[in-house]
């Protein structure tokens, strides 16, 4: 009897011994989980680009209209600003979507405008810059905000456009696409 109390103590000892290896052959662990939820970019333009009336002294002479983003014209060469007409504008809009995200704005580098009445005659709207709400003017190429807590921002838009000499007179138009989406 004595044996077979060995016996029985040897086998419940290498059972015990199996059962902590397997025990030792797995392991768990809390991870963390989550997901970040974005509202959709709401984009409204609250103004058009528009350098307004302007004429050249002398037609064979060129120049340039830049339209700060604080609303000011300045020009170059016999290039002269009128009053009559159409007035200037900054292109303006106002931002939604989720509060305190970072966005990127996109815009083209850019806009050509062409004559309305029939002729072929375009000009260039380029060195676009972006004013973000009570930010500081810089480049409008690939210029990023960030949304208020409110999930709100805006921007208003400048450039410089380019007479040529020569340049038929008319009225001039076109349209850029601007683009918002979060970083």
């Amino acid at each position: 009897m004595k044996k077979s109390v060995l016996i029985f103590a040897a086998i419940l000892m290498m059972a015990g011994f199996q059962l902590n290896v397997m025990a030792q052959t797995s392991a768990s662990r809390t991870t963390a989980a989550g997901a970040k939820l974005l509202l959709p970019m709401g984009l409204t333009q609250t103004s058009a680009l528009h350098f307004g009336t302007m004429y050249v002294a002398i037609p064979a002479d060129s120049g340039t209209c830049t339209l700060t983003t604080a609303g000011d014209r300045e020009f170059s060469a016999l290039l002269f600003g009128s009053s009559v007409g159409t007035p200037k504008s900054n292109a303006a809009y106002n931002v939604t979507g989720t509060q305190n995200c970072t966005y990127l704005l996109t815009v083209p580098s850019t806009i050509t405008v062409t004559e309305t009445v029939g002729s072929t005659a375009t000009m260039i709207i380029s060195a676009l810059t972006v004013l973000f709400n009570g930010g500081t003017e810089r480049s409008a190429v690939a210029a990023t905000s960030t949304l208020t807590a409110g999930g709100t921002d805006s921007f208003i838009i400048g450039g410089k456009l380019t007479v040529k000499p020569n340049q038929l007179p008319g009225i001039y138009a076109g349209t850029f696409n601007v683009t918002v989406d979060y970083n």
